[in-house]
């Protein structure tokens, strides 16, 4: 976890992380250097509530995740949701690392531009940019309806949004409320591939940390 010393911008990446991969550790790492964050917390999601059960268990999550940021130390793992009993939402969350935290910590939550778009549908969606500033990831090239994001947000959206948007990651000095698009390497990774390669019993090796598929070996997990 953070120290008190701690004061720059803190990245948070929030998943289901079923299991983790290099495309989410990738992520992380181009969100740390493009935007200058001085650590990235890595967050599983105990209960998702906008997907069907997990294919492991919330501690078996955490476990992967804490074994796929060892050795950096940008990244470290928050276990506050799948401490949870309740289904895991990210304004709760986000209120919880405020009084952890403090009020003048910059917080980043990092979204692809997909989720990013369907932010509308999010429980308590309105108060995440009281909360934190938003970093939404834009592959190069690609975006929803093959329109660069921002250009196609909805327009509910598009008026919360208004005068957030920014390209300067300096601006991210200030606790919360910018909403900053970054480009991030297209790596064609997913977790439902890797449980299905495993499912299939062929090889998903170099798609996750050695360390996570020797956990998920040891486990016998999506088999």
């Amino acid at each position: 976890m953070s120290s008190p010393a701690d004061t720059g911008p803190l990245g948070l990446l929030g998943g289901t992380f079923d299991p983790i991969h290099l495309g989410h550790l990738r992520l992380a790492e181009e969100a740390r250097e493009a935007l200058g964050l001085e650590k990235v917390r890595l967050i599983p999601a105990g209960q998702p509530p906008h997907r069907g059960k997990p294919g492991s268990t919330a501690e078996d999550r955490l476990a992967m995740a804490r074994l796929a940021a060892a050795g950096n130390p940008a990244l470290e793992v928050d276990d506050s949701e799948v401490r949870e009993p309740r289904p895991s939402y990210t304004v709760p969350t986000l209120e919880r690392l405020r009084a952890e935290l403090g009020p003048d910590r910059p917080l980043v939550l990092i979204l692809g531009a997909d989720a990013f778009a369907g932010l509308p549908g999010w429980h308590r969606w309105e108060a995440l940019f009281e909360l934190a500033h938003i970093a939404v990831a834009n592959r190069p090239g690609h975006s929803p309806h093959e329109r660069r994001w921002p250009a196609a947000l909805s327009p509910e959206l598009d008026e919360a949004c208004r005068n957030r948007i920014t390209r300067a990651p300096m601006k991210l000095d200030m606790p919360a409320g910018k909403v900053i698009p970054f480009d991030m390497t297209p790596l064609a990774i997913s977790a439902s591939l890797v449980r299905d390669l495993l499912h299939a019993g062929a090889s998903a090796r170099y798609l996750l940390p050695d360390s996570v598929l020797d956990y998920i070996g040891l486990h016998h997990l999506y088999r």
